[in-house]
């Protein structure tokens, strides 16, 4: 590939490296150069541009990622369009995700115009999450670049793949002592079940017996007998040695033990075994609790029936701290906490409105005011500062419904992509001394500024109130606030799934907010929700 400045003449053909704009001239980097932007380069007074040319031999990015990305796709993967370069992974469905690393370090090694980055191994993911990019740094590589990276994906098995979850009936026994109280088990059967929720899994029978080794050998017979895939044991004290109640239990009932201990805090007392050919785990302190911990890496590896042996366990030690996890309350600062930090709010008004049919929903009138504008005015009337509007589709007429009004408006020209470009418009926007974001739908004008403030006012950090949902009859909604901790992961929602993987993944930070009326979760998507929402709102 030829790369370096030329004449505009000269560059025909070619392809802009970087973005010029100058007086009306606007070219984007990666342009193809032809002969309008010829003329239009010379009409600028550009003397030179930085091109790259394509040679024989040389395999186009676009070209190059999409076949690197498709070899190294395993089970349960789908790829996106390439574009710009990059083919982006995404999970086909949940489960956990399965990488080589010996496999993409040789990857990675094999030419610097290749790139290739997944999320960490074994993260849980949802159905649409994205997990891995295949990233062509110049705008061709050579097919002698493209072939050995190629063939450094042929292994025995795939490069990365997400393995489904399989195990979907779990039994839980609990052990008793004085002093543990009943509510404690029955808030970790709660806590137990929502961490298996994901995974389509659902607690099918538990029990509640002395911290004794006959008894809670005779338990564990009994799950396994009722049909448990894999047992949960609680015990009333932690263990403490392979001889303890717990692992002495597994063993009664014909079990093997794997491994006691793991390099993971919060965790570290945590009883890896089997019986009768189900996996068993002698469950550590922290499991009670819904934050993050080392069980949870354990636990959902198991439900994706992949193997957990003892190097496994060992190998978990470099980043097996928590303390610092992203969900957890962070170190209360005196000086920062004398001052509140500002909660902004995004309003989307991006949408095509597809099921809509040739009506835009965001200007349709209720009761004398375009539908985004009463959005708008809502998170005005709310303590949320500032409010910013991302606009797209028909944005003359979304932002002329908005006139007037002290918002910020910011245009999302990818807004047919999906709802991700916004979100990603929108967080971009916000200004560095905010705290957090609250998300608001343009298309919900039921949600009022007092459901805003009732949602602002259980955002706290400092006691790990990250994410704070509205919920009604234990059904979730909009709109939702996001501490700033989540805008990296908020950037990077793919398509129109918006962010209802990362609420499923970071459970442990979601605070619920009960509202009493389902209409103030009612967003407007068709002729008929328009009708009635219309309706309600001129009789109140």
């Amino acid at each position: 590939m030829k790369f370096g400045p030329l004449p505009p003449e000269d560059a025909l053909g070619a392809t802009a490296v970087h973005s010029i704009r100058k007086g009306d001239l606007v070219l984007k980097k990666g342009t193809k150069i032809g002969p309008k932007e010829v003329a239009a380069l010379k009409a600028a007074d550009v003397a030179e541009i930085v091109v790259a040319r394509l040679e024989d031999g040389d395999v186009p990015e676009d070209v190059a990622a999409a076949e690197i990305a498709q070899a190294v796709a395993g089970d349960g993967v789908r790829l996106d369009r390439a574009f710009t370069g990059r083919c982006n992974l995404f999970a086909d469905a949940a489960g956990v995700l399965v990488v080589d690393k010996d496999a993409i370090d040789r990857l990675n090694r094999v030419d610097e115009a290749v790139t290739f980055a997944t999320l960490p191994a074994f993260k849980p993911v949802v159905e649409g999450e994205m997990i891995a990019t295949v990233k062509i740094i110049p705008f061709a590589v050579s097919e002698k670049g493209r072939d050995a990276a190629l063939a450094a994906t042929k292994t025995t098995t795939p490069l990365v793949r997400v393995a489904p979850y399989k195990i979907g009936k779990v039994g839980v026994v609990s052990t008793l002592l004085p002093g543990l109280a009943p509510k404690v088990i029955d808030k970790t059967l709660k806590v137990t079940a929502e961490r298996l929720a994901p995974a389509g899994a659902t607690i099918i029978a538990e029990k509640r017996v002395p911290h004794e080794q006959a008894a809670l050998a005779a338990a564990i017979d009994d799950m396994l007998k009722a049909g448990a895939e894999l047992v949960l044991v609680f015990g009333a004290s932690a263990i403490a040695d392979r001889r303890d109640v717990i692992p002495a239990a597994v063993e009664q009932v014909g079990g093997t033990l794997e491994h006691f201990g793991m390099p993971v805090d919060p965790g570290n007392l945590m009883l890896v075994a089997s019986a009768q050919g189900r996996p068993v785990l002698g469950a550590p302190g922290c499991a009670r609790s819904p934050k993050e911990n080392g069980f949870d890496w354990i636990l959902m590896r198991l439900l994706a029936g992949l193997p957990v042996q003892r190097e496994d366990i060992t190998g978990l030690g470099v980043g097996g701290l928590l303390m610092e996890i992203v969900t957890r309350p962070q170190p209360r600062d005196k000086e920062k906490a004398e001052t509140a930090k500002p909660i902004a709010a995004i309003v989307l008004a991006a949408g095509r409105s597809t099921r809509m049919g040739a009506v835009n929903k965001l200007i349709a009138d209720i009761g004398g005011k375009p539908l985004v504008r009463i959005a708008a005015e809502q998170a005005l009337a709310s303590k949320a500062r500032p409010v910013i509007v991302v606009t797209g589709h028909q944005r003359e007429k979304v932002e002329a419904a908005l006139k007037g009004l002290d918002v910020s408006v910011v245009h999302n020209p990818d807004y047919a992509d999906g709802l991700g470009t916004s979100l990603r418009t929108g967080i971009a926007a916000v200004p560095a001394n905010a705290d957090g974001a609250i998300i608001c739908l343009g298309d919900m004008p039921q949600v009022d500024a007092g459901l805003i403030d009732k949602l602002l006012a259980a955002f706290d950090p400092e006691r790990g109130a990250l994410v704070v949902v509205p919920v009604i009859d234990g059904r979730r909604g909009n709109p939702v606030v996001w501490s700033r901790r989540f805008f990296n992961d908020l950037m990077n929602v793919q398509g129109d799934v918006g962010a209802r993987y990362l609420i499923g993944s970071y459970g442990e930070a979601v605070a619920e907010v009960p509202v009493d009326s389902a209409a103030a979760l009612t967003d407007v998507d068709t002729p008929e929700s328009l009708s009635a929402v219309k309706a309600e709102i001129e009789r109140a």
